[in-house]
């Protein structure tokens, strides 16, 4: 695949709010729109207007990953749906990693565990490796390993589905970088090493992985109680 950068925006935004809101999903030009803009969760941030964001679906839609879907049941706008599980036999797990790829860039294992569990559940960092092992195996290849950063634990991860890394546009002025104010974003402090930074960031994304399995475990244990 060669997606330029409007149309890889496009698409992870549609996964991931099918996969987070389903309720809403499909998504109105607006509210796709407003996905694409989101300041959370996107790396860079971006300004794209409707005509941007309507001409980078329509075009997706003439490459078979996006369909539209007619007003009916007392909806009075069109939507849009993405089609990558009957286009690309993809099951909700990998479909979650890549949407983070697309619209985060480069993470470790441990990132995307922890970014995709608003989404799907790991049990372990294995679990995400050999999702992604899988994504990298196929005929055509979907994701690629990339060697790790000084002082990281793990490789990276990077999609393979058109423009990695340069969404074509400068990205917001949104505090003091891009994805200030995001919870999820890599911790970067002034006067701290770009080397140290990546590992902290790394270590936090999978403490904030194992804080949640832990409590999973803790309701389920509520559960069999009777709490």
């Amino acid at each position: 695949m060669d997606l330029s950068a409007a149309e890889l925006r496009v698409l992870g935004s549609l996964v991931e709010k099918q996969l987070t809101t389903p309720q809403q999903y499909p998504l109105t030009l607006n509210a796709l729109s407003l996905a694409c803009n989101q300041s959370s969760n996107r790396d860079p941030v971006v300004a794209y207007d409707e005509p941007t964001v309507e001409a980078a679906v329509t075009s997706i839609k003439t490459k078979g990953l996006v369909s539209f879907v007619h007003p009916s049941h007392g909806r009075s706008v069109l939507r849009y749906r993405h089609t990558l599980e009957e286009a690309w036999g993809l099951g909700v797990r990998p479909l979650a990693l890549l949407s983070v790829l697309v619209l985060r860039g480069a993470q470790t294992p441990g990132e995307l565990r922890a970014r995709t569990e608003r989404m799907v559940q790991f049990a372990g960092i294995d679990e995400v490796e050999a999702e992604l092992e899988a994504l990298a195996g196929r005929a055509t290849p979907l994701v690629e390993r990339r060697p790790r950063l000084p002082g990281q634990k793990e490789d990276r991860y990077v999609h393979l589905l058109g423009a990695f890394g340069d969404l074509g546009a400068e990205p917001t002025d949104v505090g003091a970088r891009p994805d200030a104010g995001d919870p999820d974003a890599p911790f970067q402090s002034p006067g701290v090493d770009a080397p140290i930074s990546a590992s902290l960031a790394d270590d936090v994304a999978s403490l904030r992985a194992e804080v949640a399995a832990l409590r999973r475990d803790l309701d389920d244990l509520r559960a069999q109680l009777g709490a």
